[in-house]
Formats: C-alpha cells, structure tokens, sequence
C-alpha cells in the first residue's frame, strides 16, 4: 500500500529539515505542489508502483490553502492513508530564523499594497490565518526550541508509528522556555522535590537510573504519576472515538531535564500496552540516526 506523509505548516519551521529526513529515508519527495495537483498526483504514485510518498504543501501555492482540509478528507474517505504533519514555531523563533537566514518570508510580495512592503511580523500573522483550518484539526510539532537534530529524529519516529491507532506522545519541556504549542494536555509538576540542587544529580537526566531511584524514594512523585495515569487511562477512550490521530500529553518542569524527563518516562512504561506509542524530551540532546 502507498503511504503519503503530508509535511505542512508555518514558514520558516523546519518542513525543508523534515523533507530531507524523509528523503534520507527512502520517501519520493515532492516540494510546494499545488494542492489542486495532489489527487493527480497520488494516482501517478500508485500506477508508478510507488510505496512511500512526502509531499509539502504550504502558502506558497496561492488561492489553494481553503481546499486543503477538504481534499485531505476526500483522500482519507477513499481509503487513502495520508499522514499529515503540521510544524509550527512561536513568531520570536520564527523572526530570528529570518534574520539569521536573511531571506524573506514567501508572501511579502503577495501582501504587498501601493509598493508599501508588509513587515514580517504581518506576513506571519497572515499566515497563521491562512493556515488555521489545517493546523486545527492534524498533528502538530512546535519546532521552536528543537534543534535540526531532534526534529529530523522526531519525524523519524512519528512516521515509523503504526496507523491507525492514535498515536499517544508523552513529551516533556522546560516552563523557562515555555509551554510546547504541540500540546494537547499539559501537567506541571514542578511542585515535586528536585534533584538539581544534589551536585551529584545536576548533570543527570531524569532518564539516569540514579535520578530515578532518588525521585522515586518520595511519595508525592509516586502519587503524581499515579493522578496523571490514571486521568489519561479514564478519558483516553474517549479522546479515541473523537476521531483524532494523535494525543500529546506534555509534562513540565522548571529546567525540562529531571522530574519532567523522569514522569514522562514512567507514563510511557506504564503505557507501553498502547500501540502506538512515542516518548520525545524537548530539553535533551537528539538521540543519534541510524
């Protein structure tokens, strides 16, 4: 069967980083093509023997953006197994890839009135407009704080996750940084004790086993994993027959590197039944690629 991953989203994001980790992983890739094209397209690919495609599409193709939602259902209703992918960023990350790329955003010229140039900010405020709809109702990754490294590892394990079952993320940040725009529940346990003010534990992660057996040891980490367990196991259901592909559910502390890592983890063993499943640590080096 053809697979299609679908790589949409904010200008300045990451898709073009997305795109090459797929390529680099045996899929045809296709660059802004016009979302009238896409059923056209598809068809080619199955004829042509095709099995796995990624194609981008975002406001580049102009006068389409409205159809997008319409035409990704239609696909699915035909049985087609689409995966689409929606990368976003918050507008201070946004603008300083800009400034650091120097290049200009795709709808200046488009905006453009009585030779008055749009500022960037406006562009992206546009933009953000123009792609609402879609980002509404499809995966989403906030790429803000991520490095190359870790987008690239995670778009490799969202597309390696078996279909269609939703695909459940436990995620977690540093509130320093701010709170993921991926998320689709959020839980703060920086009220838990902290292993960095030990010296020993500082340069750890919540991912080391002496991390864990020290946060293990107190009650109120126990019964914080416990709470939040047992919320995501009642309403898990629930949020399965509201007919979503994905439920991130992020995990916060004050430096994303101890007690959110470690909770995080916890929730994933015991959840390990849950197919499929992935576990992604903002705040932490990428794991190497194969």
């Amino acid at each position: 069967m053809l697979k299609i991953v679908f790589i949409t989203g904010i200008s300045g994001s990451g898709k073009s980083v997305a795109l090459r980790m797929l390529e680099d992983s045996g899929y045809t890739c296709v660059d802004n093509l016009p979302a009238r094209f896409l059923h056209d397209f598809i068809a080619m690919s199955r004829e042509g023997g095709m099995e796995r495609v990624a194609i981008a599409i975002d406001v580049r193709s102009p006068g389409e953006l409205d159809e997008l939602p319409a035409v990704i259902t239609s696909l699915r209703a035909r049985g087609t197994a689409i995966q689409v992918v929606f990368l976003d960023s918050n507008d201070h990350t946004l603008m300083q890839r800009y400034s650091e790329s120097r290049r200009r955003h795709p709808l200046t010229d488009r905006l453009q009135r009585d030779g008055i140039t749009p500022s960037l900010q406006e562009c992206i405020a546009t933009e953000r407009r123009m792609l609402a709809s879609l980002r509404e109702q499809e995966h989403v990754i906030d790429t803000s704080d991520l490095t190359p490294g870790q987008l690239r590892a995670w778009i490799r394990d969202l597309i390696r996750a078996d279909r269609p079952a939703v695909v459940l993320t436990f995620e977690s940040f540093a509130y320093k940084r701010g709170v993921p725009g991926d998320a689709d529940l959020v839980f703060d346990v920086r009220c838990l004790p902290n292993p960095y003010y030990d010296h020993l534990l500082r340069p750890m992660t919540g991912r080391d086993v002496p991390v864990a057996q020290w946060l293990s040891q107190f009650g109120s980490v126990g019964t914080m994993v416990d709470d939040i367990a047992g919320f995501v196991e009642r309403w898990l259901p629930l949020y399965m027959q509201d007919t979503r592909n994905y439920l991130t559910i992020a995990i916060g502390c004050t430096g994303g590197q101890h007690r959110s890592v470690y909770v995080a983890e916890e929730l994933a063993r015991r959840f390990s039944y849950h197919s499929p499943l992935l576990v992604r640590h903002r705040n932490q080096p990428a794991p190497d690629l194969p």
